[in-house]
């Protein structure tokens, strides 16, 4: 998988090597984002070295498990950058987990966090490369409303942080479209598809799902074997998730994201061709959460790059600008996040068929 080593060596053995830690989910309800992630945040590993490196030193990643428990892994980074085992964190996971480590780094090492999130958190050193709700769900809220007349929503959720600031901002949406939500949950992890009776019951017009990971996976397979014909939007449903489901023929289960693999731009094909022909035709699919972590590592190299330094003051003094070419095309931070552009994929058997593209 390239240039990854466990956290566990990263402590006993020097390295000349800038290392980053990978914090991605490999166990718990997120885990089927992290075969993806890992192969992705590989590439640019080596495509940075094959480049010269950062700051002229090879990067080696150390493979932090996000999926645990967010004091655990808060504690084991804090614990790597106090004995300086890593140099700067890259990450894809939920976001409770991101708010425990940026309390436990406290600005010491910089850290892009690369999937959609729920605004603010600005900190020192603490970089965002996904869409905020808002962004994210305008254009499939527009849609349904528009083009499928949803003017009756239920919202259910999983229960942190993400979902409740998600879900917040989709009330407004709502609102400002004259549609009314008929019901709001949310429910621990493992729980989801228990609440599909009380999901039924309110008959909504449509359904905003922010359930993530393999709680979204049950609450879809269940719907489906329901028969219940309301329209579904997800704020984190992408490749892996549909094909976990097993696909959907319903014509009514959308997913708004920056970046999916059947993009049919130069940019993405280009990033598509490099990834079969490093980890083969039968790698994990690609995906907006896997490829996040390619970004979030070619940011960090690119940021080190303007600063001439990963000290956190300098980089934070030269963020704004710092630009890099990604399969969704150039990113550039702007008050450290980026804008580009959001997708509306609706499901079609185990692929999304792209709506349009929302600026």
């Amino acid at each position: 998988m390239g240039p990854i080593v466990d956290p566990l060596e990263a402590r006993l053995l020097p390295s000349d090597a800038l290392r980053i830690g990978l914090v991605v989910p490999v166990s718990g309800v997120l885990g089927l984002v992290g075969p993806c992630a890992i192969n992705c945040a590989a590439l640019a590993a080596e495509e940075v070295n094959a480049a010269g490196g950062i700051l002229g030193r090879p990067v080696e990643l150390v493979l932090i498990d996000g999926g645990r428990d967010k004091a655990e892994v808060a504690a084991e980074i804090s614990g790597l950058i106090e004995i300086k085992a890593i140099d700067a964190l890259a990450g894809t996971h939920a976001s409770d987990t991101r708010v425990a480590i940026v309390d436990a780094m406290k600005g010491r090492v910089p850290f892009v966090y690369a999937p959609p999130y729920e605004g603010g958190g600005r900190a020192p050193g603490v970089y965002f490369l996904g869409e905020t709700p808002a962004r994210q769900l305008e254009p499939g809220i527009e849609w349904l409303v528009t083009h499928h007349r949803a003017r009756h929503w239920f919202l259910l959720g999983n229960d942190y942080v993400w979902p409740r600031l998600v879900n917040a901002a989709a009330c407004r949406l709502l609102h400002e479209r004259g549609a009314v939500v008929v019901g709001e949950r949310f429910v621990r992890y493992g729980q989801a598809a228990r609440w599909l009776d009380r999901v039924a019951e309110a008959r909504p017009d449509a359904i905003l799902l922010t359930l993530i990971g393999s709680d979204l996976v049950a609450f879809n397979r269940a719907y489906a074997a329901s028969g219940l014909g309301a329209a579904r939007l997800c704020g984190a449903l992408e490749e892996h998730g549909l094909l976990g489901i097993g696909g959907d023929g319903t014509g009514e289960l959308y997913t708004s994201m920056g970046y999916f693999r059947d993009l049919a731009t130069d940019a993405s094909l280009a990033f598509a061709e490099r990834y079969t022909a490093r980890f083969g035709a039968q790698a994990p699919m690609l995906n907006a959460h896997g490829h996040g972590c390619y970004e979030a590592v070619a940011m960090l190299a690119a940021l080190a790059a303007r600063a001439g330094t990963l000290a956190v003051p300098a980089v934070d003094r030269v963020a704004d600008g710092t630009t890099i070419t990604s399969a969704r095309g150039p990113l550039t931070l702007v008050d450290r996040q980026v804008r580009q552009r959001v997708h509306l994929g609706r499901a079609d058997g185990i692929e999304f068929f792209l709506e349009k593209p929302f600026h």
